[in-house]
């Protein structure tokens, strides 16, 4: 074959292979666009599906949120304040102390405290001595009954 005739094929070739490398990407050109629309379309889907939820959630607030009277609400945290501030004057009240001054005078029983120090061992205050002794106004000593002992020998069985 004379060298024009390769030549010719050869160009002929490269056109083909260009025509389709040109078809190719065409191809891969609409590929990627009905992707594009797919993925459009998927988006505005969940777009409306998002929009209808988020109607569905305000007309569902709005009608339980009618329900609500603010002014009531603040009336009801009155109302607790008010019963909280009268169950803190009932504790107070019954935790009032009868016969304790309101101010004990801390000089006063430092003074007592030192004066319980000092005094002698041998000498004991009236209000800490033995508490197991006998008292003054007893004349005569308990009667203590004699403990009956049991023959094991008479107890028959």
């Amino acid at each position: 074959m004379p060298v024009e005739a390769v030549q010719r094929r050869a160009l002929g070739v490269l056109k083909q292979k260009r025509l389709y490398e040109n078809q190719i990407q065409g191809l891969q050109q609409q590929s990627f666009n009905m992707e594009s629309a797919a993925m459009t379309t998927e988006n505005l889907r969940n777009t409306m599906a998002t929009l209808d939820a988020m109607k569905q959630a305000n007309t569902e607030m709005k009608r339980q949120y009618g329900k609500i009277d603010v002014d009531k609400i603040e009336q009801i945290h009155y109302d607790m304040e008010d019963m909280i501030e009268q169950a803190n004057e009932i504790q107070e009240s019954l935790s009032r102390s009868y016969g304790v001054p309101d101010e004990i005078d801390e000089d006063e029983l430092q003074a007592e405290l030192d004066a319980l120090e000092t005094l002698e061992e041998d000498e004991t205050p009236s209000y800490l001595q033995d508490l197991n002794a006998t008292p003054d106004f007893i004349d005569e000593a308990p009667i203590t009954e004699p403990k009956q002992t049991t023959n094991p020998e008479a107890v028959k069985t």
